[in-house]
């Protein structure tokens, strides 16, 4: 095991705190399929928010204040490089024309393949900086180029779910029904099995999660090596995402410069993890400086709104 704070069993014992969790939300307040109000996906803003502060301030007092720091510096920007996942998951649900009311099943399955997918990405990570403590610099210029090409888009985010090779290739191999059976993901008919069109939906969702982890997992490796702080504070910002997506979804084309605040956020990232051993950046300047950012972003993108959203009010999906 690579190296970290907690053992083994810390990280068994979360997995099995967040697999009852996500059992109740399914089971008990998700068991009948509707349309997600935003008071609804308010309040489970709110409880995932906390969760993650109080899980936050066990890590800092359980290890110490050094990996309280990093660990909501990671969430900080994971939570924050969320909000591109809602604007493309808003894209896919449109390309697909998904009732509102699958939303939340097609996203919570798609949690659980997160947790397996980044799961194995981080450990992979993990061991690889262990053996190779240049891959580091790896990551770090990978950052820089993330953000300079996020930048260069000015914040926009595209997705061609038609070009995607994987969706090609699963409408190529698996037999499909031609439209929906309301929430099922697959059925049989005529005596042969089928995936729905919801199955495609969420094939298409895993792989382009698949394609953010791989800006944002490195970038909360330029916080701290820890595999057990990268992996739950990715995980906690990602239990949050469906709810802060039903929140978001209809106004996250009015932060139109957060974007471009993630781009720097990255770049920053990526530069600390280049100067770590000439010019290292503690953890407490990298939080102030990562949520200094994101909240200008914000701000600016409230007080002066583009051009183009005051003279297409109706543009947003």
């Amino acid at each position: 095991m690579t190296h970290s704070v907690a053992s083994p069993w810390f990280l068994a014992a979360f997995l099995a705190i967040v697999v009852v969790l996500l059992a109740i939300d399914l089971g008990v307040f998700q068991r009948k399929l509707h349309a997600i109000t935003v008071k609804e996906a308010l309040v489970w803003s709110l409880v995932w928010v906390v969760l993650s502060v109080i899980f936050g301030t066990w890590v800092s007092s359980r290890f110490g204040h050094q990996a309280g720091l990093e660990f909501f510096t990671g969430y900080l920007i994971e939570y924050a490089l969320s909000v591109d996942n809602i604007f493309v998951f808003i894209l896919i649900f449109s390309f697909f024309a998904v009732s509102s009311k699958f939303h939340h099943r097609v996203l919570f399955w798609g949690i659980l393949g997160a947790l397996f997918m980044r799961g194995t990405f981080i450990l992979a990570g993990a061991r690889l900086i262990q053996s190779f403590h240049w891959v580091l610099y790896l990551f770090g210029a990978f950052l820089v180029f993330s953000g300079i090409k996020i930048l260069l888009q000015k914040g926009e985010t595209e997705v061609e779910p038609e070009r995607n090779a994987i969706v090609r290739l699963f409408r190529r191999i698996v037999p499909m029904t031609s439209g929906y059976r309301g929430g099922s993901f697959f059925c049989r008919e005529n005596g042969r099995m089928f995936a729905t069109p919801l199955a495609l939906v969420l094939v298409t969702v895993e792989t382009t999660d698949l394609v953010f982890a791989f800006d944002s997992i490195p970038a909360v490796f330029g916080v701290t090596t820890d595999w057990f702080i990268v992996f739950t504070s990715n995980i906690c910002a990602i239990l949050g995402l469906r709810s802060m997506y039903f929140l978001l979804a209809a106004v996250v084309d009015r932060f139109a410069y957060l974007g471009t605040g993630l781009g720097i956020v990255l770049s920053f990232i990526g530069v600390k993890m280049l100067l770590g051993t000439v010019y290292p950046i503690g953890i407490e300047t990298s939080l102030i400086v990562v949520a200094a950012i994101l909240v200008c972003s914000v701000l600016v993108s409230l007080l002066v709104p583009p051009r183009k959203l005051k003279s297409e009010p109706d543009s947003s999906i």
